[in-house]
Parts: C-alpha cells; sequence; structure tokens
C-alpha cells in the first residue's frame, strides 16, 4: 500500500494512488464513449473529461489544490451535463481525432525521456482525446439499409445484362434460383401482364427478404400465366431496384413450355 503513495518517476510529484485513480476514471469514460457511440451518440460537453484529468495530474504536478477542483468540477460537467453527449446521423470524422493520437504518440518518447511531467501529462490528454473520437468513429454504427419494398414497382428498374436469377418450371409453379455470387434483396413479383404484387416465398411457404447464392424461392404460377416479374436488388451495393424477366408460353395455351 506504501507504494501508492510513493511518487512516480517520471511524473514527480504524482503519487501511484493518483495516477491510478486517473487511470481508472479514464478507463470508465472510454467506456461510456463505447457504449454511447453504439447508440449514435458523440461526445460533446463530455470532452471536458479530458481537461479535467489533465487538471488533476497538473495540481500535484505544480502544487496548486484549486487546479484539483477545477479538474473535478470538470469531470462532473462532463458527466452530468444533460446533452453531455449529443446525437449525430453520420459517422465522426476520423481525421482530427487522428490527428491527437499522431500528436500525443509524437510528444509521448521526447517526455519520457526527458522526464518532463507537464510534457508528459499532454502527451497523456491528447491520446486521451484521439482515442476517444477514434473509438467513437470505428464504432458509429453503420446505417440501416433501406429496405426494398412495393414503391419499387412503379419506379424505374435496371435490367442487368448478365441474369442474376433463374427460372425452372414444375407442376408446383415456377422455382427461382439464385444464379449469383451473392445475396440478392427480394422485394417482390407479379405474373407477367397483372397488375399485382405478392411476397417472394420459399419453398415452405416463408416470406424470404433475401435470396442466398443458389438457395431456391417458389412463384405460385398457375397454367394460364405466360411470365413473371422480380423486383429485388443487391445486397453488396446500394439497393437499387432491380427487374429479372422470364415470359414462356401457357401450360393451358401449348403442349410445350418455351422460355425466352
Amino acid at each position: 500500500m506504501t507504494s501508492l503513495l510513493q511518487p512516480l518517476g517520471p511524473l514527480l510529484p504524482i503519487s501511484g494512488a493518483l495516477a491510478l485513480s486517473v487511470a481508472l476514471i479514464a478507463g470508465y469514460w472510454l467506456l461510456r464513449v463505447i457504449r454511447e457511440a453504439r447508440s449514435r451518440f458523440m461526445p460533446g460537453v463530455a470532452y471536458w473529461a479530458v481537461p479535467g484529468l489533465a487538471a488533476l495530474l497538473t495540481a500535484a504536478l505544480l502544487d496548486i489544490p484549486a487546479l484539483f477542483g477545477v479538474g473535478l468540477a470538470a469531470l462532473a460537467l462532463a458527466e452530468y451535463w444533460p446533452d453531455a453527449y449529443r446525437p449525430v446521423r453520420s459517422r465522426p470524422a476520423f481525421a482530427w481525432p487522428a490527428v491527437g493520437v499522431i500528436l500525443g504518440l509524437a510528444v509521448l518518447p521526447a517526455a519520457w525521456q526527458q522526464v518532463e511531467p507537464l510534457l508528459l501529462v499532454l502527451a497523456l490528454v491528447l491520446l486521451l482525446a484521439g482515442v476517444a473520437g477514434l473509438l467513437a468513429a470505428v464504432l458509429y454504427p453503420r446505417p440501416a439499409r433501406a429496405a426494398l419494398g412495393f414503391q419499387v414497382r412503379w419506379n424505374t428498374a435496371l435490367v442487368p445484362e448478365w441474369p442474376e436469377l433463374n427460372i425452372t418450371l414444375t407442376e408446383r409453379g415456377a422455382h427461382l434460383k439464385n444464379v449469383s455470387r451473392g445475396k440478392l434483396l427480394l422485394a417482390g413479383w407479379s405474373p407477367a401482364g397483372v397488375n399485382a404484387w405478392y411476397r417472394v416465398r420459399g419453398e415452405n411457404g416463408q416470406v424470404l427478404a433475401e435470396l442466398r447464392a443458389g438457395q431456391v424461392a417458389l412463384l405460385p404460377v398457375t397454367a394460364w400465366d405466360s411470365g413473371v416479374r422480380v423486383w429485388y436488388g443487391n445486397a453488396g451495393t446500394e439497393p437499387s431496384a432491380r427487374l429479372f424477366r422470364a415470359d414462356w408460353t401457357p401450360a393451358a395455351r401449348a403442349s410445350e413450355r418455351v422460355l425466352n
């Protein structure tokens, strides 16, 4: 226990107990930043924790007790201010946090070797602020992909040059297979020449929102249907609407079905 009360070499006259307390507070604050970033919140007033921690260390270095009170006040402000973390609509930038980390790493070796406590505190707070910003940017959730819905039925749809879907006709209906290399997002389908809209279902009757490579869906066409139209999107890119067309001779009108 007595060793915690002894001054640290590079940070004279900061004791081990104070350094440990500051490290624990900094760790807690980073965990809070991580939790808020996952909820799409960025530190605002919460960044006052960084100068607050710097004030605690500087108070011991310069023997100015008032700075200790200032540091505690800044920490309380960062923790309890109503809007300490502000909502953001897009991923925060990496540039400024990266600058803080680079400057901190550049200053840290010189401050440690030359035993410059104030310079060392500056390097540590630059690293803390930079790491917090980088964590907030990295852990910010990716925007939810807009789902393809009924509106694509009336929008202009792209017809790929090379088909990504394939149709096989059986007595049960039209079996729709994903012949592409990736996952496809399914919007809906309609028999050719019919103003209808149906959800794509699997062979077990379950509604499918996506079709994996090689996976098959079942379109319950009748003997009088002459084709299908399927609206879908590519899961690997922006989900812009794509259209798959397949036409054949209806079974009720000819003995042979001819696929186009």
